[in-house]
């Protein structure tokens, strides 16, 4: 895949990969801790791309060499390219909201979890620079954890044991 000569770039997608395996592991056996590293996963994301957007937004403009679509490279080098901070602070926001939704319950938890893998679903095609596979597999643990019963607010324990 292009990028990962960069040994940066190969630390970071190995790490991203253990990580998205992990929480895919989580979301089997336990779904709160799932839920908790959604949160932590979505806060930090959030944060970072808040941070990056205002203080050296022409990182994002790197993204356009590592995508397996030439229509994200063009949309990354034309229309986003003149409004990094906005596009990006749309989608840190949408992270931050998401990363709530992964301690509340019911309509709130699902709404987030479909944002989430849309989201994450939408990004894989940006390759290395979205640690593909990483997010593929993080949209299945998302589904997952959506579809176990009895979901509560994170800090409650569910109501419902399974067999």
């Amino acid at each position: 895949m292009k990028g990962l000569e960069n040994d940066n770039n190969l630390i970071l997608f190995i790490i991203s990969n253990a990580v998205s395996l992990l929480v895919l592991w989580a979301a089997w056996k336990n779904t709160r801790l799932a839920r908790l590293l959604f949160f932590l996963l979505f806060a930090w994301a959030s944060w970072t791309n808040w941070n990056t957007a205002l203080f050296s937004p022409g990182t994002y403009l790197g993204e356009a060499d590592l995508t397996f679509f030439n229509f994200y490279r063009e949309f990354i080098l034309g229309w986003f390219s003149g409004h990094i901070t906005e596009a990006v602070g749309f989608i840190a926001t949408c992270q931050a909201l998401i990363a709530i939704s992964m301690i509340l319950k019911r309509w709130w938890l699902k709404a987030g979890g479909i944002g989430a893998i849309i989201f994450l679903l939408a990004i894989a095609p940006l390759g290395v620079g979205s640690a593909f596979p990483c997010t593929v597999i993080l949209a299945g643990a998302m589904y997952i954890v959506l579809m176990a019963p009895g979901h509560n607010f994170l800090w409650m324990r569910n109501k419902y044991k399974l067999a």
